[in-house]
């Protein structure tokens, strides 16, 4: 599935909302209108021209340093911390008190009471996932089919996925996708860069560990040699990662479509009875869409001549480290020894409670919402954004209409494509159902897999039928907005609705810098260099003049080169092409949500200097602000190689300098760090 969100979201738990609507409200007396720019957060030991990330951010970071369990620590997460112990306290609630059984709040109490219960965790170590390695010792090459299967329900993408999305020439309907997957360390670059070694040494005495400590490597035979299997698995997985397509190529949503019959998949992919795959599945296909035929084809080759030990050995770790987080204490340690202090720079886990909200949050995430929502989403604040958008979306369809570089035939396909936009705020309009997931109290990770496999059969349930034009692929308490060009839609959950990306006792001017540019980006999502291939109805169609596709890509270009020349670390350059759909956006939404803020300006709903501060540089003070973080060097290098998002420094440094009333706002002249000359500035949207 195709999504493109302002942020990252992290493996265990998305950023979520964070601190209380409280600032928001109207309730009562109204407060005193604010500027909305945060004094303490500036460091005026630097000047603006000279660094403008430090000046707008230097005294945020000074007052807010890493703690041990981060990584990074910014705006986002510091939200998080808030909205954390808002959701703890609602799960806390239900956890202390009798629930009748089968309702959402004996299912999220329960699951709380399951996950914190520390003795029951220690006392059970191992044995939570006994029977499923077992199973694996015993499995013959024949059942390999039907194996692959049964771990897709549990969680567990061996060798390849499959998931429901629209299909590419009727966005109207879903078909199942194939697609590559199942390495442990994610990005293929750690299992072929030469200067990766050490990660991959790392790798191996976690997978090493894990088979000794989970009793694996005693099931199928070798004890006292789990370092060479853990080797061999390794070799294993670098073979997948030769064959894995670039990311860089991957968004190029053309390069991923190519659609099939299954019978016409079974002769590229005959290692695998495609047959018994779909059966365990309940799926009954005609056409589908392989994501990557290049892999596909490698994966069988892979599968034909690898030793059935190793292959044995390697789902075996693909259950143990998806189970880890939710044993004892000595795999969860050890996970997070090289997930979170190798790759990460982390010093400490999270705190039980923060990881147990997050399992929550990932298996009954809108029951979860649904509380949150009525306890601290005020409507005025969803009627306010709803104005917000309708201002955003009439300044993009000006800078369209006026668009120096657009024909008038590809300027029409791109406004009805704007006009077509469908707006999601706050929350959904109807709740998913959670009446078939069962949470008992056997363990944390049995009940774990049911929430797995309920959600895998939910969303495997989707193919073959149409899309669900309100379905919502965040959760209400996210802190994050996304575009998803399929269905043309562009979503605001509650969770981002409140500061520092939307004040209601700010003056607009820095509510457009911030969340304004939050709905200019997304909306720019739709025309950035993966959302401008699909129509206003969600269909990947060439809706493009060749000419002003060339002029596009030329433009486009520009943003590819100087994000490739700036230096993330010692000899560690950004990738520009990787982050270009976010840059774009980011470009764009700056450039439109300022023309939106302009006319407000020019129609008196924007107030004059507040706190020493123009209008125009509330705006982009805002802006930087949030993208104020302090980040180790390690998740530096690790965001650089997996993240298409710039860092928080450079989508503020890197970004700013190609918007033209940046340099007017804060008298920026040729010279200062921070000029970038006419010609290399990229004027887009």
């Amino acid at each position: 599935m195709k999504k493109y969100a302002l942020t990252t979201l992290s493996l265990v738990l998305c950023f979520f909302i964070l601190t209380s609507f409280e600032t928001m409200t109207t309730k009562g007396k109204p407060k005193k209108q604010k500027s909305g720019v945060t004094l303490t957060n500036l460091d005026r030991t630097v000047l603006p021209n000279v660094d403008f990330y430090q000046f707008a951010c230097g005294g945020w970071m000074k007052l807010n340093p890493l703690g041990a369990e981060y990584a990074r620590y910014g705006n986002f997460d510091q939200l998080g911390e808030n909205n954390q112990k808002q959701l703890q306290d609602l799960v806390t609630k239900l956890a202390a008190q009798k629930n009748a059984p089968g309702t959402v709040e004996q299912k999220l109490g329960d699951l709380y009471n399951i996950g914190m219960n520390t003795e029951q965790l220690e006392r059970q170590g191992n044995q939570p996932i006994q029977a499923e390695l077992q199973k694996i010792a015993r499995l013959q090459r024949n059942q390999l089919s039907t194996q692959l299967a049964e771990m897709l329900l549990e969680g567990h993408s061996c060798f390849f996925g499959i998931y429901g999305s629209s299909d590419p020439d009727d966005s109207r309907m879903t078909i199942a996708h194939f697609w590559q997957s199942g390495l442990g360390m994610g990005d293929r670059d750690y299992y072929l860069d030469a200067d990766q070694q050490k990660i991959r040494d790392e790798y191996r005495k976690l997978m090493a560990k894990m088979f000794s400590i989970s009793g694996y490597s005693k099931l199928a035979g070798f004890e006292k040699q789990e370092k060479e299997m853990a080797q061999r698995v390794l070799d294993l997985e670098c073979c997948m990662a030769e064959a894995f397509i670039d990311k860089v190529v991957l968004r190029d949503p053309y390069q991923t479509i190519h659609k099939c019959t299954v019978n016409d998949l079974q002769k590229t992919i005959p290692a695998v009875n495609l047959n018994e795959y779909l059966k365990v599945l309940n799926l009954k296909l005609d056409t589908l869409n392989v994501g990557m035929p290049t892999y596909f084809s490698a994966l069988n080759r892979l599968l034909s001549i690898s030793d059935w030990e190793v292959m044995k050995a390697y789902m075996a770790w693909q259950v143990i480290n998806g189970a880890a987080p939710y044993l004892s204490d000595e795999f969860v340690n050890a996970r997070f020894d090289f997930y979170g202090k190798t790759l990460s720079g982390q010093q400490e886990n999270r705190p039980r409670w923060k990881r147990v909200v997050g399992t929550l949050n990932g298996t009954l995430g809108e029951a979860l919402g649904q509380m949150y929502v009525k306890a601290y989403f005020p409507a005025e604040a969803k009627a306010r954004m709803e104005q917000l958008v309708k201002n955003l979306q009439w300044a993009l369809g000006e800078r369209i209409k006026q668009s120096p570089w657009m024909t008038d035939a590809t300027k029409k396909n791109a406004l009805e494509k704007l006009a077509s936009f469908r707006v999601k705020i706050g929350y959904p309009d109807k709740w998913r159902d959670y009446s078939a997931l069962q949470i008992l109290n056997d363990s944390y990770y049995a009940n774990v897999v049911r929430a797995r496999r309920f959600e895998t059969a939910y969303e495997l349930a989707k193919i073959g039928k149409p899309v669900d034009p309100t379905e919502w692929l965040m959760t209400p308490q996210t802190v994050n907005a996304y575009y998803e060009p399929n269905t043309n839609e562009i979503c605001f959950p509650a969770g981002i609705l409140q500061p520092p990306f939307f004040d209601m006792n700010a003056d607009d001017a820095a509510n457009y810098g911030a969340i304004g540019v939050v709905i200019g980006h997304e909306m720019t999502h739709g025309f950035d260099d993966q959302g401008r291939n699909y129509d206003a109805k969600g269909n990947l169609t060439d809706w493009w003049t060749a000419q002003d596709a060339d002029a596009f890509k030329e433009r486009a270009q520009l943003i590819v080169d100087h994000f490739n020349a700036i230096e993330v670390a010692p000899g560690v350059y950004g990738n520009g092409s990787f982050t270009l759909g976010e840059n774009i956006a980011d470009n764009g939404g700056l450039n439109v949500s300022y023309t939106a803020m302009q006319k407000a300006k020019q129609e008196g709903k924007i107030k004059g200097d507040m706190d020493g501060f123009t209008p125009e540089q509330r705006f982009f003070l805002a802006y930087a602000a949030v993208w104020a973080n302090n980040i180790r060097p390690e998740e530096i290098l690790r965001r650089t190689k997996t993240d298409p998002h710039s860092l928080g420094m450079w989508r503020v440094n890197g970004t700013l300098p190609h918007i033209d009333a940046f340099y007017e706002a804060f008298g920026i002249k040729k010279g200062d760090p921070m000029w970038l000359e006419p010609s290399k500035r990229a004027k887009i949207w």
